[in-house]
């Protein structure tokens, strides 16, 4: 004869429930409350903020690695900003940065996110690279204006696929400009093995190098007139979007869509025109980085560029403004990043520092512009655990 069944010694799950709920009733939980005296300048702030707990926890970081921050932060900034060649190279850091952030607050200024600037970079580079080995004939002037309008029409055809699937079909743009970077380099590789092989490349494969009138004229110590490029752009885009009603309607079209639509406004049409605008800029950014640093087109070409540039645009606000100062800000700390490799710091702390300034200054946006409540929740918590 078998024992009886013994009793469960949990409580009845109704009971545990009624816990549960009375439990949530007395728990205070924080909830963001926009604040109605918004600071003056409050991303600007937020950004020196960033930078400021960037320093403090790569400070932390260094000490725990038996280095001395304040040598390891004097190279970096001696490097970086302590004489006219050092600007030099910070410049020519920023460009691409300052291109690849534009390209992205384009995107953004409607709302969209171009998370591909890094492919659209390589399509750009590729197609001015092809033109430059099949019209290598031509006068320098003439041959780099047409690399870059070449690098531009690249950027665009990668991004004309993403934006007629957003523009018609919703296909969110992030997953399809994500997708298409691989593509980009997988292309660059096919042809670095195949039709573009240089024939004198002795071991590695590489493509054939650019004809020597194919580079961008220097402005002074390292930099090139890609700084002036970068410049440029960045005004037209500014003035465009405050001072023209292309820029207005593309800014209604992102904040308040059904305004748009009431107003007359195609949103389609803005939605392809963000996104082509944005696949040219990124490709430009990448026809500048070849013609302005390198003797040949290569796969690593856009060195992580383009996604950089999401973090530089994120920063700025999706504003030509801002993405300058971000740009030139991260082209310094890359810099640096890279002479202390002297000292035997890895110059993986400038990839730190990067992320330390964008966690910092999300962190700082929110708590300037948003205070935070405790409140106690009532009723619907009862009724979701079940009581």
């Amino acid at each position: 004869m078998t024992d009886p069944m013994p009793e469960p010694t949990h409580a009845p799950l109704h009971t545990v429930s009624r816990g549960r709920a009375r439990w949530h009733r007395g728990l205070i939980r924080p909830v963001l409350q926009r604040r109605s005296d918004v600071v003056p300048a409050a991303q600007a702030i937020a950004f020196v903020i960033g930078i400021a707990v960037a320093l403090v926890a790569g400070a932390l970081l260094l000490l725990a690695a038996g280095n001395d921050p304040a040598q390891v932060y004097g190279r970096m900034l001696d490097s970086s900003l302590g004489g006219i060649n050092s600007i030099s190279r910070t410049l020519l850091r920023a460009t691409p940065l300052a291109l690849a952030g534009l390209a992205v607050a384009v995107a953004g200024s409607m709302g969209l996110w171009n998370i591909g600037a890094e492919g659209q970079m390589m399509a750009g580079a590729t197609v001015a690279a092809g033109l430059a080995m099949t019209a290598g004939d031509l006068p320098g002037p003439v041959l780099i204006v047409l690399m870059i309008g070449a690098g531009a029409v690249g950027g665009v055809v990668l991004m004309a696929g993403p934006a007629l699937a957003r523009a018609y079909l919703g296909v969110s743009e992030i997953i399809t400009t994500l997708m298409l970077v691989e593509v980009s380099i997988r292309v660059v590789e096919w042809l670095e093995t195949g039709p573009w092989k240089d024939p004198e490349s002795q071991g590695f494969a590489l493509i054939e190098p650019l004809p020597d009138q194919a580079s961008l004229p220097g402005l002074f110590g390292r930099a090139h007139i890609g700084v002036l490029i970068a410049i440029a752009l960045l005004v037209a885009f500014w003035l465009a979007v405050s001072r023209t009603a292309w820029g207005y309607e593309l800014r209604m079209a992102g904040s308040s869509p059904a305004t748009a639509r009431y107003a007359g406004i195609s949103l389609q049409r803005k939605v392809l025109t963000a996104l082509v605008l944005s696949g040219a800029l990124a490709g430009l950014a990448g026809a500048v980085e070849l013609t302005g640093t390198a003797t040949r087109l290569d796969p690593g070409l856009s060195n992580g560029y383009g996604f950089a540039g999401i973090i530089v645009a994120a920063l700025a606000l999706m504003r030509p403004s801002g993405v300058a100062a971000v740009a030139f800000v991260f082209g310094a700390v890359q810099v640096g990043g890279q002479s202390i490799q002297t000292l035997g710091v890895t110059s993986s702390i400038a990839t730190i520092l990067q992320a330390m300034i964008l966690i910092g200054a999300l962190v700082a946006a929110v708590l300037l512009n948003y205070r935070i409540r405790w409140v106690r929740p009532v009723g619907h918590d009862a009724e979701a655990t079940g009581v």
